[in-house]
């Protein structure tokens, strides 16, 4: 029935979710070594290498498996191609989602989702038997591409089959617990079977996942066999939905509030070695336990918001001075322990802006403009992506000519004097839908024959 497959349709789309995230972060304590091996500096052996025999250039011992995010390695051009290499799926994500959004809008979500995920396979087939930095290049570069489509569709598929609320901020707040668990599982998924089984091992993995997943939406809604897009309307153009001010400020604040965690992932690592002497397991496991306050903030806001939905935009405030505080806290702390919890209040902050702020976007489009989401989730794709398009090639200059703790204030006094824009969308929940015949049949009632098979015609 409809409510059984739209929840297999939530669990296609959180798996995709997982699935881009891992693979974004899975080649964290891979890639350094891989392209040092590559360059034959010093670094484990790489893809000739025989499983669990790595060895570390600088000695016998064996090599972490959770190293640090972006290590450094054998000098600055591994640096800097690490950099490039790590941001160049945010770049393309980022120029190809304007013409995802308006083609997701134009066929409707189950194709674009399914190209999405067929995209990903090949580029995590691509990774597992790549044997040069240009081949690696070329494959993050591809997962842009299927993470534009894929994660821009499957959200928009959230939003219109989810369409009444609570239930919507609820599904959309399990994709984002997926997105979350992705990002942080990843680096020991990726380190324990690299150590172990060889560095293709996780790739293939993940490409027989996306496989699977590929084949179970082929199944619960076969993009060209489908009649859902006939009764779709058109979508408003998404260069309109951007001017819209009220979509204008949330955007801008799901790209200010991933500015701290976008620029702390590829700096903290070297700034614990430095200040604090941190080991390779601590560096491995500093953003380990924000999971769990990421996925209690999530529920928390899914909770309110089903209590008091008119308060959105305080959820969304609010965890934007969580942010703030957290981030100017993090250059203050001296041991591992200590930087866990700013960290932990980074990520708790930031599941109560994105759960607050993905189903209003959605709400904006119903009642300001066609309840048509391709766009309208292509727009906050395009907010993530500056923020980690930028962190790794950014965040290091930054921190090289400023300072460690001037950046995290400067990222933490952003997101405190944002926080009081989101007053802006304080009158949103009383907004009504009023833009349309088939609107304004169902809130006002039928008043003669017409109205009353047109108000039929909607219902059915």
């Amino acid at each position: 029935d409809a409510r059984r497959q739209r929840r297999l349709l939530l669990v296609v789309v959180c798996v995709a979710l997982l699935l881009d995230n891992m693979l974004y972060m899975v080649i964290v304590p891979i890639i350094p070594d891989y392209i040092a091996a590559m360059r034959g500096r010093g670094g484990a052996a790489g893809p000739s290498a025989p499983a669990g025999g790595n060895e570390s250039g600088g000695g016998g011992g064996n090599r972490s498996l959770l190293t640090a995010r972006y290590p450094p390695t054998g000098g600055g051009n591994e640096d800097v191609q690490i950099g490039v290499l790590f941001a160049s799926k945010a770049i393309l994500q980022l120029l190809v989602n304007p013409l995802s959004g308006t083609l997701i809008d134009r066929v409707g979500y189950e194709a674009p989702l399914l190209a999405g995920l067929a995209v990903m396979f090949l580029c995590t087939a691509i990774f597992a038997f790549a044997e040069n930095y240009a081949t690696l290049f070329a494959a993050r570069s591809l997962q842009g591409l299927g993470s534009a489509f894929a994660d821009t569709a499957g959200i928009a598929l959230i939003a219109d089959r989810y369409a009444e609320e609570p239930a919507r901020s609820r599904a959309l707040g399990t994709a984002l617990a997926c997105i979350s668990f992705g990002s942080l599982a990843a680096p020991p998924f990726g380190g324990v079977l690299y150590e172990f089984a060889g560095k293709r091992v996780p790739f293939l993995v993940l490409a027989c996942v996306c496989l699977l997943d590929g084949l179970l939406l082929l199944a619960l809604a076969p993009p060209c066999a489908t009649g859902a897009r006939a009764n779709m309307p058109v979508g408003t153009p998404i260069h309109r939905l951007m001017v819209d001010p009220y979509i204008a400020v949330v955007a801008g604040a799901l790209a200010t509030c991933n500015i701290p965690l976008a620029f702390l992932e590829p700096t903290i690592a070297n700034w614990m070695k430095d200040s604090m002497g941190a080991s390779e397991w601590e560096v491995g496991l500093t953003w380990l336990p924000a999971f769990f306050p990421h996925v209690l903030g999530v529920y928390v806001t899914v909770r309110l918001a089903a209590a008091y939905p008119h308060l959105q935009w305080f959820y969304g405030a609010l965890g934007m001075a969580i942010i703030g505080a957290s981030s100017c806290l993090v250059p203050a702390c001296r041991n591992f322990g200590q930087v866990i919890i700013p960290l932990c209040g980074i990520c708790f902050g930031i599941a109560l802006v994105d759960t607050a702020l993905l189903p209003t976007l959605a709400f904006l489009v119903d009642v300001r403009h066609v309840s048509v989401y391709g766009s309208v989730y292509a727009i906050a794709d395009i907010s993530y992506c500056v923020a980690y398009a930028l962190g790794p090639i950014v965040a290091g200059q930054i921190v090289h000519t400023m300072g460690f703790a001037q950046l995290n204030l400067g990222m933490g006094l952003a997101n405190v004097l944002y926080a009081p824009v989101l007053l802006f969308l304080k009158n949103v929940c009383q907004m009504k839908p009023s833009h349309s015949e088939r609107n304004i049949l169902l809130e006002e009632g039928p008043k003669g024959l017409y109205d009353t098979i047109k108000m039929e015609e909607c219902k059915g």
